[in-house]
């Protein structure tokens, strides 16, 4: 049987979703905030990591964005193959739920014309990525992307001779030379393999798994753990002030590649990582 939904639940549940991303930090990330400040010995680290937790809190109950850069709406939609959707075209939908939440949210609108830098005016076109799968619902996750972490976001096309052991310099490097830019602690996106597009897109999914929960490929839970400790040697810290805690975590993907090609993409993320999703 074929399951029919109207486009204009898509579009309150992306309003909604736009709001209560940019509101509401997730508690997978502010329990990372609570191990962080357990295990940082810097004072000055120390009292950042408690403003954030403040900071979050002030946010989630007076109903305010938790950063003033309330990014770029990226959507990604996995929809069902046996789901009808009735009323209207589906990216419009997305397109007029990003307008009405970052309107009525109050959001600051950062969309603008890459030359003459003029703003859109609401945030639209949102960044749509749709994939088919099975089922009869579909899932929409909301990932708001500031700029300042994406510009410290890095795509690198290795020799494969590279090996294990050129895609961790680099992807360790990207950190080091992104310093306090990105507004550490941060969580950085891996994707290794595929095509060149490929790994980039991948490197921003990986963003979409909460913090704290393992890689579901022993191997690259191990990878993970590796990176994530040679970063905090770094010494950056939280807000590039010194300290253990540069980054909460590390989340690879993989793909197969060509037998010439080695992609490697670093997707930065800041220390609110913004990301809601809901099922209709």
């Amino acid at each position: 049987m074929v399951r029919k939904l109207n486009v204009k639940k898509i579009t309150q549940a992306v309003k909604d979703l736009c709001i209560e991303a940019n509101e509401n930090l997730g508690q997978d990330v502010l329990a990372c905030f609570q191990k962080a400040l357990e295990n940082e010995v810097s004072p000055v680290g120390q009292e950042i990591l408690e403003q954030l937790i403040e900071n979050a809190g002030i946010a989630r109950e007076e109903h305010i964005p938790i950063c003033q850069d309330t990014g770029l709406a990226v959507i990604f939609l996995e929809i069902g193959q046996d789901l009808h959707l009735t009323g209207g075209d589906l990216k419009e939908a997305v397109n007029l739920g990003v307008r009405q939440g970052y309107g009525e949210g109050y959001l600051r609108k950062s969309s603008c014309h890459p030359f003459t830098r003029a703003n859109t005016g609401d945030n639209t076109p949102a960044v749509i990525y749709i994939d088919l799968v099975p089922g009869d619902r579909i899932k929409i996750g909301v990932v708001p992307k500031g700029g300042g972490s994406e510009n410290m976001s890095r795509i690198f096309m290795l020799p494969p001779s590279a090996g294990l052991a050129g895609i961790k310099e680099k992807i360790v490097e990207t950190v080091k030379e992104a310093g306090p830019n990105p507004c550490p602690p941060t969580i950085i996106g891996v994707g290794i393999g595929g095509t060149f597009e490929q790994a980039a897109l991948q490197a921003k999914k990986s963003l979409l798994r909460p913090l704290g929960t393992p890689n579901p490929d022993p191997e690259l839970e191990q990878l993970e753990t590796e990176l994530l400790e040679s970063i905090n040697k770094l010494g950056i810290g939280p807000q590039g002030l010194g300290g253990r805690t540069t980054s909460l975590g590390v989340h690879v993907r993989l793909l197969p590649c060509h037998i010439a090609s080695l992609p490697l993409a670093v997707n930065v993320q800041c220390h609110a990582s913004r990301h809601k999703e809901v099922t209709l």
